[in-house]
């Protein structure tokens, strides 16, 4: 029954990570068919322009969030960027780093990725401790750089100015671009990311996403967190094996660690009843495997619903407005 019960879990897992990650793919593919629209003098398109791009734009949204801390307002053009931001924040602060593990597409291609690596070369790697920890500090640089340099370093002046500018308003195109359009330097730095990858697990959330930094410290608020009964613990460590952050889940009373995702790979994997279970402190007993996704999935759906209903969603851009922004895309660096 154990066994059946950490198989469901892990079946759920995949399942919601292949289902996140083919809507985000209509996604892509809707804003493409919309953009191609523009910049092929289309008077207009036949989708309309999905919000959810803007997800895509972690930068501009931290932006936005200044902007809406000193002015108490959300800023109408790329709302939804603010709204997944937060929404995705609020994951972290209340289910670990959970949108890492279940929902980020980017953390669904790089597991895939890896255990494509441990196929065909028969396992996985492992960097020296020392040098994991010095890597490891390289998202969290990031993640003070990109603080600094926006919540510090740019006055509430230099904020509006930014929203209010045209490189704010295509910047969902330019991303688009990024992928559509990429530079021979683009392509050799992600076939370099992907081909590390096959050898370490999650090479680049592990070591360089600094939006997996921001989430990872918020997370050590969460209540839910990877609970381990010593008294039933055999030592058998296939928990730390199997745990794509390395961590070591077999010497925790509770896992606290901001490298811990929530993806529950260690809960299936250990061979002993009840020993590990992700539930909140204020709980006791071991909840049913399904819960914390159900949890994880209520809040994404609750967040982007909540900006829906409130307004704040669609972008104040029309159709017209990117039929005279996009042809300065080129020009526009900053």
């Amino acid at each position: 029954m154990e066994g059946l019960s950490s198989r469901f879990g892990s079946t759920m897992r995949t399942v919601v990570q292949w289902f996140f990650m083919f809507w985000v793919a209509g996604i892509g593919i809707r804003f493409g068919m919309f953009v191609n629209s523009v910049e092929s003098g289309a008077t207009s398109s036949l989708v309309s322009r999905p919000a959810g791009v803007e997800g895509f734009l972690p930068i501009g949204a931290l932006t936005s969030l200044k902007y809406w801390l000193v002015s108490g307002e959300i800023h109408p053009v790329h709302p939804a960027a603010l709204v997944i931001f937060l929404t995705i924040l609020l994951m972290s602060l209340l289910a670990k780093k959970s949108f890492c593990s279940w929902l980020c597409p980017v953390g669904t291609l790089s597991e895939v990725v890896y255990k494509l690596g441990r196929k065909v070369f028969g396992s996985n790697f492992r960097i020296w401790l020392w040098l994991d920890l010095l890597l490891r500090g390289i998202k969290y640089l990031l993640l003070l750089l990109f603080l600094a340099a926006i919540l510090i370093g740019m006055s509430g002046e230099k904020i509006v100015t930014f929203l209010d500018a045209p490189y704010w308003a295509v910047s969902d195109v330019k991303m688009l671009h990024f992928f559509t359009k990429m530079s021979g330097t683009t392509m050799v730095v992600l076939a370099a990311l992907t081909f590390l990858s096959l050898f370490y697990k999650m090479f680049w959330c592990r070591y360089l996403c600094p939006y997996g930094a921001l989430l990872g410290l918020a997370s050590a608020m969460s209540p839910f967190k990877i609970r381990r009964d010593a008294t039933g613990c055999t030592g058998c460590q296939r928990c730390s094996a199997a745990c794509p952050s390395g961590l070591a889940v077999h010497s925790s009373r509770a896992v606290s660690s901001p490298e811990c995702t929530g993806c529950l790979t260690c809960v299936a994997h250990c061979p002993e009843r009840d020993v590990l279970a992700m539930q909140p402190v204020f709980w006791k007993q071991p909840l049913p495997v399904w819960v914390f996704p159900a949890v994880v999935v209520f809040i994404f759906m609750a967040g982007i619903g909540s900006g829906m209903v409130s307004g704040h969603w669609q972008s104040s851009l029309s159709y017209s407005d990117y039929q005279r922004l996009i042809p300065l895309v080129k020009n526009l660096s900053h």
